[in-house]
């Protein structure tokens, strides 16, 4: 062991070999739960070891593949280091490598676009099949055998419970300083002997700092000095500023007519420059006292966090920036009383959820007309990224917004139309939409209602004209009218674009 190592245990330090070594032990078929979420705390060198492996037996003629299980998104070194040797047979429960994207499109490898609030708990009922193997990235093991998370949780808690064998990366790249940013819920039980979770503020801890481990199960540790990764954001451009300025005004607005505390409620947004050009809005408003219950923590909140507008943030992982994160690292002392990382099972909990009353904020491909969002798919079926959060949130939110430019490619594409090529939430489940033309504020409304309202603040100028003269028809139909629509018009849109390459 060298000086500088993390793995105190002494059982654990005995298992300690190369990536290489390790990787030798996951043999072909099996389930393996990765531990990463948006770019935070996945394995590092473990995933790219088991490529070359793979690769190794593809040449020689062994087709070779595993499913794999993560928090979310992670990165090329494992997504991309996997997918472009054709390793990965089935893929859940969000995903955003390029490689990983192009061969699920490619109908090369299967792929389960699930809830993230549902990973954890189909994997307890036995849903999913069974776990074979984690590979938990750690910053740290103790003396008694305890394992310190790292900067992102995840499903890692039920990786490291539910599989038949573990392997732990100990990352010293980590800030030791994360020690006691985690709060660790081991009060969940199957169906019928659930019992309440006992969060009714931001910043109530139920849990344990650290991740219980049976050390029998621990077949390889792996010692790593390797950072995260971590993509710059594009600064806000104009539409992004339009936006969160809507947003800010309509959040002004519910606080003038009572719906709202002068503090807001607990914010939750999605990743992404809208997200952070809104959080940037929040700095430069008069909001105060702020608390956030979200998936990431982004770099729009950490400046809330800085600037002293947001007292407390609860998450499951960090999203940031490299500037961010260096600022993170080098002030982690005053941050660590502000922010707690959680399971990704309680950080989006719907019970949770529906208590706090979140105002949920998140990105969309297009809407249509009534206020059905599509999040996840381009042209009906071609897969983006995935749902992730965004439907925990969306359902048991207090306000539900979903926000977009509104229009795309240039302005071939309209990302307001008649009917979306793909359903992720349902207009039941839609409160708020905005673009940077405007915001429509669903509430109430019936499906009538709602079209007028969406055509007209929230659409673009080019495509209004069409998007009324659709609805118009599409109302004296004599199809019904309640949700009227022209069934060989409603997709027409989409149709034109990929016969054209503009939907105009």
């Amino acid at each position: 062991m060298s000086q500088a190592s993390r793995v105190l245990n002494a059982t654990l330090r005995n298992k300690i070999m190369s990536a290489d070594e390790a990787a030798a032990l996951i043999p072909s078929g099996v389930n393996v739960g990765m531990s990463g979420f948006t770019g935070s705390g996945y394995p590092k060198l473990v995933p790219a070891a088991l490529a070359r492996h793979i690769n190794k037996h593809n040449q020689a003629g062994e087709k070779f593949r595993i499913g794999v299980w993560t928090g979310a998104s992670t990165a090329p070194e494992l997504d991309g280091a996997l997918a472009s040797v054709d390793g990965v047979e089935m893929r859940l429960p969000y995903q955003s490598d390029p490689t990983c994207r192009r061969r699920i499109n490619a109908g090369e490898m299967e792929y389960i676009d699930i809830h993230l609030s549902h990973v954890a708990q189909f994997v307890w009922f036995g849903f999913l099949g069974k776990l074979d193997i984690a590979v938990v990235e750690v910053a740290g093991i103790r003396e008694d055998g305890s394992l310190i998370p790292c900067s992102s949780i995840g499903n890692n808690k039920t990786w490291l419970d539910q599989a038949d064998k573990i392997i732990l990366e100990v990352n010293s790249w980590q800030n030791p300083e994360l020690e006691g940013m985690h709060d660790i819920y081991y009060g969940t039980q199957l169906p019928p002997n659930r019992m309440p979770i006992p969060i009714v503020r931001p910043g109530d801890r139920i849990g344990e700092q650290y991740f219980r481990c049976d050390p029998d199960k621990v077949i390889a540790v792996v010692e790593t000095h390797s950072p995260d990764r971590n993509t710059p954001f594009t600064p806000p451009d104009n539409d992004s500023r339009r936006i969160a300025g809507h947003v800010i005004e309509f959040l002004e607005h519910e606080v003038k007519k009572g719906r709202l505390p002068a503090n807001l409620l607990p914010l939750q947004s999605g990743v992404g420059n809208i997200a952070n050009a809104v959080m940037a809005g929040l700095n430069d408003s008069k909001f105060e006292h702020l608390t956030a219950y979200t998936e990431v923590l982004q770099d729009g909140m950490l400046d809330l966090i800085k600037s002293g507008k947001l007292d407390f943030a609860s998450a499951t992982a960090f999203s940031l920036s490299p500037d961010a994160l260096a600022d993170l690292n080098a002030n982690m002392r005053q941050y660590r009383d502000k922010i707690l990382l959680r399971p990704q099972e309680i950080s989006n909990h719907p019970e949770v959820i529906r208590r706090l009353g979140i105002i949920s904020m998140n990105g969309m491909i297009e809407a249509d007309i009534y206020g059905n969002v599509n999040s996840t798919h381009i042209m009906g079926s071609a897969i983006m990224n995935g749902i992730g959060g965004s439907g925990d949130f969306a359902r048991n939110a207090y306000l539900s917004m979903f926000v977009t430019p509104s229009q795309a490619k240039g302005g071939a594409i309209s990302c307001i139309v008649p009917m979306v090529s793909h359903v992720d939430h349902t207009e039941h489940d839609v409160q708020v939409l905005v673009t940077e033309q405007g915001l429509a504020d669903l509430r109430g409304l019936s499906p009538k209602q709602r079209a007028k309202v969406v055509i007209e603040n929230c659409a673009h100028p080019d495509f209004r004209p069409a998007l009324r003269e659709y609805y118009e028809r599409a109302l004296h139909s004599g199809n019904g009218r309640q949700t009227p629509h022209i069934l060989d018009e409603a997709l027409s849109w989409h149709s034109r674009y990929q016969k054209t390459g503009s939907m105009r």
